[in-house]
This record gives structure tokens, C-alpha cells and sequence, in this order.
């Protein structure tokens, strides 16, 4: 019977745990794992951790039984990689979550826009269901630009052929399988001249940080709509601002803004930890997108469902069975 240990639990994730490893010593806690009380788990030998547990030297030194570690995030930057392999520690993590959900929340932000959606509900909830000024567009036909076709990238593709659009992407590397469907590969500049859809799904990185700016808001096609689900900082504030005002831009659905802090994981957002941390409420409040009736936000909510959440802890069972069946799986550095 292995002794299990899960950090950083929140309540909606117990009864998944409990149901998942009822053979087996089971702890779970919300608190983070932390030097200070790294002792009390001294008979650990899997633990599983979020972005928010310091994983260090001094912390692994004092689990003297531990041989497993899963990660319930994509990044691992929290876990120190160098000790673990020299005291034989396994490390797991997420490879991808929630590659359909905010593929699909892309297609809800670029529907409510190309339908007035918004406006509409808004105006039949006052008792208005005159249709006056709420004439949408089709997609049918129209050109759809994915800047990255990573998980998410590609499947946003798929989503767009199915709607019978024209799909561009822009990406380092071309997927083989998306050009074999028709997706066409350009520059960024040429497929922003092109596109009346622009859809962003890359991470936050030196190179992509404002890969939409002001230098480039007047390549876009006239008339576009720009959507972002993926990082705030891709996309230089004002250059949304200055597309807008000049005609540009048509629109843009936003999931992410520029002024979030900065964040490693999307599931995050859900953390208590989180929650009580945020420090940027006043000034998305007081954020002059807000405002426009040519821009609909939603709460960096693109990654939230059900199946995703639950993707995440599926990913992490998988982990753990895998290493106690001797066959582990998704293993960093190797």
C-alpha cells in the first residue's frame, strides 16, 4: 500500500481523490508543501503537488522515502529537476489540459461578437426585441488566422474548417496533418493582412510578449476581429485601443488582459490561494475596454469546464497508477 500525500487541495477535488485511491494511504491537504512542514509527511512516497509548493532541495531532503513525484500543472518550474534525478525521484507531470474547452470558448467569443450576442440579450432582457443595429456577419466563407497551432492552435482549425471557413495559420513549425486539411501557412504579417478573424494560442514568452502592437495593428485586414484566449500580454492594450478607434478592428473577444498578473497555470484561477492574492480588480474595473460595446470580456474563464478540471485530475491518477504499476508516464527529462 503506497503512502500518498496530495498538497494544494481545494474541496471540489476530495471526493474525485478519495474515490480514486480508496486502497490506498491517502492524505490530502490544502496547504502547500514547505519546508516548515515537510517533516510531518516523513513516511511519503508519491506526492502530488500544484505551482504553489516549493519543491526544493531543503524541502526533498526531509521526505527521505519519497520516489514519486506528480506535478498537477504543466509547468514544473517549482520542482527542483537536478536533485530529484540524483536521488533517483521520479517527476510527472501535465502535458496538456483543456485543448477542446478553450478551443471552443475561442469559437463562443468570436460568435458572440459575429452575432451581437451580448447586445441582443441585453436588449431582450428590457423587454426590447426590436432587431435594429443587430445585424450580424456569417463565418461561412470568411478567413480565420491561428497565430500558434499548438494543442489548442489546432483545434481551433478544425473548429473553423467545420464552420466552413478559410483557415491561415502562423506557427514556427507547420503541422502536417492541419495543411493536409487545407490550413494554409503564412508570415504573421501576411496573415493578419488576410485574416477577418485573428485568433492568438500561443504561451508567454521574451519573443511572444506583444507580438500584437502597435507597430503592427495597421497590417491587420480592415474590419477584423481579434480574439485572445490564451495570454494578456500578447497583445499590446493599446494597440486594441488604437484598432478600435481607427476602424481597423471591428471588435475583440477577450479572454485574457494585459494588466493579469502574471500567472503559470490557468487552474490558478480556481486556487484560494490565488483568489485571495489578486491585486488587479480596480484596474480591470476601471479598464476603459470594459466599456466598449465592440469588445466582449470574460474572466479568464476559456479553460473552465468541467471536463478540463476533471482532465487535470484524471492526468494525475494516470501518473500515480502508472509509476505504482512500474510502467510511469508522462516523466520530465526523459
Amino acid at each position: 500500500m503506497a503512502k500518498i500525500v496530495f498538497f494544494e487541495i481545494e474541496k471540489w477535488e476530495e471526493d474525485y481523490l478519495k474515490k480514486s485511491f480508496g486502497g490506498q494511504e491517502l492524505t490530502l491537504t490544502e496547504d502547500t508543501l514547505e519546508a516548515s512542514n515537510a517533516k510531518q509527511y516523513l513516511n511519503a512516497e508519491i506526492i502530488s503537488v500544484f505551482v504553489y509548493s516549493n519543491v526544493s532541495k531543503e524541502v526533498l531532503e526531509l521526505l527521505p522515502n519519497l520516489k514519486f513525484i506528480t506535478t498537477r500543472s504543466m509547468g514544473y518550474d517549482h520542482i527542483d529537476l537536478k536533485y530529484c534525478k540524483h536521488k533517483g525521484i521520479k517527476v510527472s507531470y501535465i502535458p496538456s489540459y483543456g485543448s477542446h474547452t478553450v478551443a471552443e470558448h475561442t469559437f463562443t467569443l468570436i460568435l458572440a461578437i459575429s452575432r451581437k450576442l451580448v447586445e441582443s440579450v441585453e436588449r431582450a432582457r428590457k423587454g426590447d426585441f426590436s432587431s435594429e443595429n443587430l445585424t450580424g456577419f456569417d463565418l461561412f466563407g470568411k478567413t480565420l488566422g491561428v497565430v500558434g497551432t499548438g494543442h489548442i492552435g489546432a483545434n481551433v482549425c478544425e473548429l473553423g474548417i467545420s464552420f466552413g471557413m478559410k483557415v491561415l495559420a502562423f506557427n514556427h513549425h507547420e503541422d502536417s496533418g492541419l495543411v493536409e486539411k487545407g490550413v494554409k501557412y503564412l508570415s504573421l504579417e501576411e496573415l493578419l493582412a488576410s485574416s477577418d478573424i485573428v485568433t492568438l494560442h500561443l504561451p508567454h514568452t521574451k519573443e511572444t510578449e506583444h507580438i500584437i502592437n502597435m507597430q503592427n495593428i495597421e497590417k491587420f485586414k480592415k474590419g477584423a476581429v481579434l480574439i485572445n484566449t490564451a495570454r494578456g500580454a500578447l497583445v499590446e492594450t493599446q494597440a486594441i485601443l488604437y484598432g478600435l478607434e481607427n476602424g481597423i478592428l471591428k471588435g475583440a473577444g477577450l479572454d485574457v488582459l494585459e494588466e493579469e498578473k502574471v500567472i503559470r497555470e490557468e487552474s490558478e484561477f480556481l486556487s484560494k490561494k490565488f483568489i485571495d492574492n489578486m491585486d488587479y480588480k480596480t484596474d480591470l474595473m476601471n479598464h476603459v475596454l470594459l466599456q466598449r460595446e465592440d469588445v466582449v470580456i470574460t474572466p479568464h474563464n476559456a479553460f473552465n469546464s468541467n471536463e478540463a478540471l476533471e482532465e487535470i485530475l484524471e492526468q494525475t491518477t494516470a501518473n500515480i497508477n502508472s509509476y505504482v504499476k512500474g510502467t510511469p508516464i508522462n516523466l520530465i527529462g526523459e
